[in-house]
């Protein structure tokens, strides 16, 4: 079956059809409109220049922004605010005349790495994201573990654990706390941390490049995934993101995670993304799973 996934971000739209042995046949990028109706009308386009390419019409699925309001239908969470108070899935439908699958984006990563990518022949992987904000998705024997508010995996939105001394209280977070892991882990919050301590303006790679501040880094993403690694215990946890391909950051984090998770021994392995930026519309398209 050859299905089509589409990857909805904030300024780029990545759509593609997939085979169900998981390869890639056609894809098409384009930028993000910037109203609602044009971007419903984006979508319906791009799903209109790829299903010809195709024998059959093809199931459709979608990764975006937040997460949707299982009673209400409406997208809630979104960084890309216009989302947010949409019927997406309806919308879409509506336009495709035909079912469409949502899920978050993260999810669509976790899905996405755990069918065919570094976390494929495990029974549980957590992915995470690690970019302009924080997220992440929990796959199960091969199924989403969407939650029962379907926020599953927002792990960006809990606290820092076991703050040091000059991390007490955390900087404020945009959903209204404090000290949330995505403003220690995203990459603005690298750079926000950096220039508040020297003064510097630089981007999280050229920060991550000093080995003082890599170590600080890596010391705060184990202690924010052991809260996961004890609560899930998953197999595997798979890092994406632009932040993720800073070079020794997973084997750094797997190495210090025992330090910090409740039990004599940590078998939990830390592995970076293998399909990198094409992880959204495969997660989206596996949404509708292998026949």
């Amino acid at each position: 079956m050859i299905r089509i996934g589409i990857d909805l971000g904030g300024t780029k739209i990545e759509a593609a059809t997939m085979d169900s042995a998981g390869n890639i046949q056609s894809r098409k990028r384009i930028s993000t409109p910037a109203s609602y109706q044009g971007m419903v009308n984006a979508l319906t386009g791009l799903v209109g220049e790829l299903q010809p390419q195709a024998a059959e019409t093809c199931p459709v699925g979608v990764g975006h922004p937040g997460s949707e309001d299982r009673d209400s239908g409406l997208i809630r969470g979104a960084n890309s605010t216009w989302l947010n108070g949409r019927s997406l899935r309806a919308d879409l439908s509506a336009a495709l005349e035909r079912e469409v699958r949502l899920s978050n984006d993260a999810n669509c990563f976790a899905l996405s790495e755990a069918i065919d990518g570094s976390g494929a022949g495990a029974a549980s992987v957590f992915g995470v994201i690690l970019g302009t904000g924080v997220g992440g998705g929990m796959v199960v024997d091969g199924q989403l573990l969407a939650g029962a508010q379907g926020i599953a995996g927002e792990w960006g939105h809990n606290p820092l654990p076991w703050l040091l001394p000059d991390e007490f209280p955390g900087p404020d977070c945009w959903c209204g706390q404090s000290g949330c892991i995505e403003t220690w882990l995203s990459g603005p919050g690298i750079a926000a941390d950096r220039y508040g301590r020297t003064g510097e303006t630089m981007t999280p790679s050229e920060i991550l490049a000093h080995p003082e501040e890599f170590d600080r880094y890596a010391s705060r993403l184990a202690r924010a995934l052991a809260h996961v690694v004890n609560l899930l215990d998953p197999e595997v946890i798979v890092l994406g993101g632009g932040v993720s391909n800073t070079p020794g950051l997973a084997e750094a984090v797997e190495s210090a995670l025992p330090r910090h998770v409740f039990n004599d021994r940590v078998t939990t392995l830390v592995r970076r993304h293998l399909h990198g930026d094409s992880s959204g519309v495969r997660g989206a398209a596996w949404l509708w799973p292998a026949n």
